[in-house]
């Protein structure tokens, strides 16, 4: 992706407030062809989301394999793209996503050839192209996730209970080390080498693996672990704040409440909080993911519901939306997946049985039309970029996960943007005025 990639749009400012809204549906898609499981009748799985191109492109898995939806114009949105999974029909549950470098990662974590599959997202959304599809490191996976900063992947419940690849090659993945201290790693959210599991019925574990780069196929400390604690049931899924102090985990069991844990310090990991949807005494919270000071979970019958954990030992719900009608609390159907970090502020939400959701939460007050005829160069960066005729005051760069990674102030005329520590690749950038989002676009360092 070496073209100059900057792009600019009309802002909407979005409020938020403590009352529970119901968000706004922008777009829906489901395929009735499509056969379900034959463990719960799901026709789809996870959804992930992407810029290519200045498109926002969402991603959905199915029994047949990966969709590839442009929904940068949510109202005509329209599926670009498809790639068959090596495993296919009422044998697949799962599947999972993530993105590195120009390339989409899917695993399947069902069948004797499920498979690795890289595929090239460079050309969305006119086309995608896969270039890595094979068992030779591993047949099944239940989730992976990459640590976009270190350039590793980390398969969970895969031959192990946790694997990590290398990625200095995108695609040509290499094992490092195959992690087994606990039976099962079920999830994994990592950030600069530091791994936050949830194992099941193992509990929660925070491993710092960059002694690997140090001693290769070695070393690793486990920095904190918790098994006790309110409502420990399945330890399932989790995320880490932008900060590193908080983090919400997810125990899958029908009726017991999201964690909020202060982890702060390593040596007293505590819970601050614990919430639920407050909908049914069987209702159970899947993949929560935090951006800012918001929860974003799809709660299976509930769908998807927003909290506020601007205050953490007070979660408040906001929003939400029912992506499945029936009442059924006990079985495993409804809101499976959801990615809140587009740079229009739609949230992509996978339901189980009922397909592709794109939501707004929140309802414009304003628009800036203006552009500010903002000059970035160059773009590609190696060390640095410069940003001139800003007329702002704080610029805000943010990894593609929606992570905040350098906030820098600036004056009117000619501010030197540099790289430091940040990986290559693509970043956002947000150009503000106190609190107001005057201007945003996208900057890539390689």
């Amino acid at each position: 992706m070496k073209e100059i990639i900057l792009s600019f749009s009309i802002i909407l400012l979005t409020f938020s407030s403590n009352a529970q809204q119901t968000a706004t549906l922008l777009y829906h898609w489901e395929d009735t062809t499509l056969v379900g499981s034959y463990a719960y009748n799901n026709a789809y799985n996870e959804c992930w989301g992407l810029v290519v191109n200045d498109r926002e492109i969402a991603i959905i898995g199915s029994t047949e394999g990966t969709h590839f939806f442009d929904i940068t114009d949510p109202a005509n949105s329209s599926e670009v793209a498809f790639v068959a999974g090596a495993y296919t029909g009422g044998g697949v549950i799962h599947r999972d996503y993530h993105d590195f470098q120009g390339y989409l990662y899917v695993v399947c974590d069902e069948g004797s050839t499920s498979t690795l599959q890289i595929i090239d997202i460079s050309n969305l959304p006119n086309s995608v192209n896969t270039v890595y599809d094979s068992n030779q490191l591993f047949i099944q996976s239940h989730n992976i996730f990459i640590d976009t900063a270190t350039a590793k992947l980390y398969a969970c419940a895969s031959n192990s209970a946790m694997d990590i690849y290398s990625l200095i090659d995108p695609i040509d993945p290499t094992l490092i080390y195959s992690y087994n201290a606990v039976g099962h790693v079920h999830d994994a959210y990592v950030r600069n080498d530091t791994a936050y599991l949830n194992c099941g019925n193992d509990g929660f574990r925070i491993i710092d693996f960059h002694y690997l780069d140090l001693l290769p196929g070695t070393a690793w400390v486990e920095l904190a672990s918790l098994t006790s604690y309110p409502d420990a049931g399945y330890n399932h899924s989790g995320w880490l704040n932008d900060d590193g102090t908080l983090y919400i985990m997810q125990d899958e069991n029908h009726g017991y409440d999201v964690k909020i844990l202060d982890i702060a310090d390593l040596t007293n990991i505590s819970v601050l909080a614990t919430f639920n949807s407050g909908v049914d005494p069987q209702s159970m919270a899947h993949n929560g993911i935090i951006k800012g000071d918001l929860a974003y979970i799809p709660y299976y019958h509930d769908g998807l519901r927003v909290f506020d954990i601007s205050d953490p030992i007070n979660p408040v719900q906001t929003w939400e939306y029912d992506t499945y009608a029936p009442n059924s609390h006990a079985s495993y159907k409804g809101a499976w997946g959801v990615y809140p970090y587009l740079p229009s502020g739609n949230i992509i939400v996978s339901d189980m049985q009922t397909g592709l959701y794109v939501f707004q939460c929140g309802t414009p007050t304003s628009t800036i039309e203006e552009k500010l005829n903002i000059k970035i160069f160059p773009n590609p960066a190696t060390n640095q970029f410069t940003l001139s005729n800003t007329h702002a005051e704080t610029l805000i760069l943010y990894n593609t996960l929606g992570i905040k990674v350098n906030e820098q102030k600036l004056n009117a005329n000619q501010n030197i943007i540099y790289k430091g520590n940040l990986a290559n690749g693509l970043y956002f950038y947000h150009l503000n005025n106190g609190n107001t989002l005057i201007e945003s676009g996208k900057v890539i360092f390689e």
